[in-house]
């Protein structure tokens, strides 16, 4: 009398295993994903303002990916809806859009305020240094996580800072010495960020070598 119990436990934990496979499958697809894959649609959006120098469609265009940016963070928080995808993908698209955004204001236009080119020479070179470090340090070790420091924080907001600002130059007249000063300031930036991951990551594959020695 006691084993007819038994189908119904196997059938429970059947619908639980399908269950949890359902929610892991449609984990990614989350809002706070969704709001980012829309910030990815907006870089050849924003690429093509440029080219066709309409600075007003350009300004709004980046200012609401920054916006986008602070929301799905805090939907993915408030929803607990945090996901593998969201963690590669977010900083995927913030990349995308100064990446691209450096490049298309570079491009040599008449009339028009530019970022110096060896600006963005650096800070392209900055950004291909903290790929091949990571896969280094992958390689290397199996290290899938390097926290950003704070030169590193502080280098980004300075690059989103420029890009904004060069926009609005490109609306209204801004003093040259602003310009120049913040162009600088980004440099230095870049530069010493680029040197501080350079020490952590030497810092992180000594600690790895002596682990294993």
């Amino acid at each position: 009398m006691s084993k007819p119990p038994e189908p119904r436990r196997g059938v429970g934990r059947v619908a639980q295993r399908a269950a949890q496979e359902v929610r892991l499958a449609l984990r990614p697809y989350t809002i706070p994903n969704g709001i980012t894959l829309l910030r990815l649609v907006a870089v050849p959006l924003f690429a093509l303002a440029v080219v066709e120098r309409n600075y007003r469609w350009a300004l709004a265009i980046f200012l609401l990916a920054g916006l986008s940016d602070a929301l799905d963070g805090a939907l993915a928080r408030w929803l607990a809806s945090r996901s593998l995808l969201g963690a590669y993908l977010d900083p995927i698209a913030d990349k995308a859009l100064l990446v691209t955004a450096y490049i298309v204001l570079t491009w040599p236009a008449p009339e028009g305020v530019r970022i110096p080119v060896w600006l963005t020479v650096m800070a392209l070179s900055r950004d291909v240094l903290i790929v091949l470090v990571a896969l280094l340090l992958y390689l290397a070790g199996g290290v899938r996580e390097f926290a950003p420091s704070f030169l590193g924080k502080a280098t980004t907001v300075v690059h989103i800072i420029t890009v904004g600002t060069v926009v609005v130059a490109n609306l209204r007249p801004l003093d040259d010495v602003l310009l120049s000063s913040l162009f600088y300031l980004a440099l230095g930036l870049t530069v010493l960020s680029g040197l501080d991951y350079l020490r952590r990551a030497a810092l992180q594959l000594e600690q790895l070598h002596d682990a294993r020695g």
